[in-house]
Parts: C-alpha cells; structure tokens; sequence
C-alpha cells in the first residue's frame, strides 16, 4: 500500500481526489493521512466523501476512514465498471470537484456510463459548470476523449440542489498535446447566469462585461443570457463565466460568481478583469487549467508540453501527488505567481 502525506504541497482536497483517482486507474492501494489538514476545517467534508464514495463504487473500492471530518483513509481498488450511477453531495458540495476526481476513471472503464450528480454547480473556490463545458472539456477533446456533460439544473451555495448530467464512452489511449504558444486571439464569449432573481441581473452582468472587454481592446465579444426562472425550487444566486480560444487551440477564462449586496455590474466587470489579466500573459492556458490537466498528461501517450498563464502551489501539488502515483516525470519551467511552461513524459497506463 502506498502511503501518502495529505499535507503535501498546499494541502488540501485535491491530493485526495488526484490520489484516489490514480490509485484506481493504476490498480495500486493507498493510505493517505493528513487529509485537508491545511484547511480551515479539515478532515473529509460531505463534498470529499460523496467524491470517494462514487470512486470506491465506480472502482469496486474496499474504503476505510470513510466519515465526515476523517483524516485518515484508505482506498484498495477492484476493477473498475462502468454503469449508471447517481451520487448526491447532500449538500451546495461541488459537483464539479467531484467530477474532476471520477472523469479519468469512467474515461477507462469497462464500459460507457451514465452519471448524476446532484450538488453545486456554480460554487467558490470551485471550477463553474460552465468553466468546465467551455474551457476544460475541448481541450480534452483535442486529446481525444469526447464526452457528454449536460447542466440539468443550477445549484448554488449554500442550498445546491443543482444537476449535472455526465455520460461517457471509454477511450483506450490519449494523445499528448503541445501547446507552448498562444498564438492570435479568435473571440471572446461568455453565460452570465441567474437563477431565482430579476432577469435583468443576467444582462446587465453580461453588459458590464462586453464593456470592459471592449474598453480594453477586444470588440468581439458573445455572452449568452441565462436566466430561466421556470426551475422548480431553483436556488438563489448568479454569477458569469468569460472565455477566449486562440488559433493555437489555447483556452482562457475568468469567471465571477454573484453574492447578496454585490451589484450585477461589479460581477461582470471582476470576471472581464480576470480573464483580460489571463490574456495579457501571452500563455494558451489560463491558471486554473493548469492544475486540472496535469493529471490528464499524465494519462496521455509520449511527451506532452504546454504553457500555463501562471504557476500556482495547487499546480505544482497536483504534480508533485502524480508523479508518485503514475510514474511520470513532469518538468516545470518557471516560478509560482508567474508563467511557466509544464512537460510530462511517460505516465500511467490504466490496467
């Protein structure tokens, strides 16, 4: 059994999810302690435990230290199944984060599936729903792995309640990407979203984007509006997700999330300022893909390499959990807070 510090780099709940999603993908055991010890509470919190759950039955697991607020736990993969399957966080917990730990394995199952997961979609401190349609998922697609991530239904925090509707054919290999280079600019477009408010909320969160985009030199700019008020017992909240894709298939983003007492403008204006930050360093990937692909090169064949807007303590943890677990080497280039360029040679093949 290979054992794991989960204080490791920044600590928190992504060595859990990259370490048990490793672990089933490579048929190797693992105990990890200190889990989220860096973390204001830390221990499992209802969002990890849904996340290892849907693991341990995905990859027919035998689990120990599965309970809230656990610091200890341990994962014994079996073989991994396709199916349809429905894991609900029973609370606003993430249902992307839980995703990003089940994609990879369901990406290598048995057979295709089907999955629900009820939660948040559009959270804190969490990829949006619309992050990872729209940003994530076509640079997944340029390595081959296609798959269907449907928003069902918004959930925000702190009631949830939102679903997301994943269904997946397995691949039997990815192919390594090399994307150094930013290349030119195509357009930029964008969901500003409300649920349970005014449909003006939504416009005028686009409006004030579109505004800051163009003042800054950018005039092709298509945000979607999004405020269906016909949802049944839809919760409460708003937000918006910008995007820009480059000839060179680079992605970058911003995104703001709404809150009580913040004006629809000043939404919009913090998600253009963030993605216009992204675009001014010259990089094809924005900061936060840099943490979510390490894993994904680490299951891509050969020599993958790409440039990321700016290197964070999350991106070098994910590496550095990774490289223990799929026996890869990654070499970074660059300084945390800056750009930096990630190359990822060999890796893991599922078995």
């Amino acid at each position: 059994m290979i054992k794991i510090d989960g204080g490791v780099g920044e600590g928190g709940g992504q060595v859990l999810r990259v370490c048990l999603a490793l672990s089933a993908l490579a048929g190797e055991s693992v105990a990890i302690k200190n889990v989220r010890v860096n973390r204001a509470n830390p221990g499992l919190r209802p969002q990890h435990l849904t996340a290892m759950r849907a693991l341990a039955e995905v990859a027919n697991a035998k689990v120990g230290g599965l309970r809230l607020g656990s610091s200890e736990v341990t994962f014994v993969p079996g073989r991994r199944r396709g199916g349809i399957y429905s894991f609900d966080a029973k609370t606003a917990g993430s249902t992307t984060l839980i995703l990003q730990a089940l994609l990879p394995v369901l990406a290598f199952a048995d057979q295709p599936s089907s999955v629900t997961l009820i939660g948040g979609t559009n959270n804190p401190l969490a990829p949006q729903v619309d992050y990872v349609i729209n940003v994530l998922n076509p640079v997944l697609a340029s390595m081959g792995f296609l798959y269907e991530l449907r928003l069902v239904k918004r959930g925000f925090y702190p009631r949830g309640g939102g679903v997301i509707k994943v269904v997946v054919t397995p691949v039997e290999r990815l192919t390594a990407i090399n994307v150094i280079s930013m290349g030119s600019l195509r357009d930029i477009r964008g969901i500003s979203h409300s649920r349970n408010l005014p449909a003006h909320v939504a416009e005028r969160q686009a409006k004030a984007a579109t505004q800051s985009c163009t003042r800054a030199g950018y005039p092709n700019v298509s945000i979607e509006r999004d405020s269906d008020q016909r949802e049944k017992n839809a919760s409460t909240g708003s937000g918006i997700v910008l995007w820009a894709d480059t000839s060179t298939g680079g992605r970058l983003a911003g995104d703001a999330l709404g809150a009580r007492g913040k004006p629809a403008e000043l939404v919009g204006r913090e998600a253009a300022a963030r993605l216009l930050m992204q675009l001014s360093k010259w990089a094809p990937f924005d900061v936060h893909l840099g943490d979510q692909l390490v894993i994904w090169l680490a299951l891509a064949e050969e020599h993958s390499r790409i440039a990321i807007s700016e290197l964070t303590l999350h991106t070098v943890t994910a590496v550095e959990v990774t490289e223990m677990l799929a026996g890869c080497r990654f070499k970074i280039s660059g300084e945390v807070g800056g750009p930096a360029v990630i190359d990822c040679t060999g890796g893991i093949t599922p078995r």
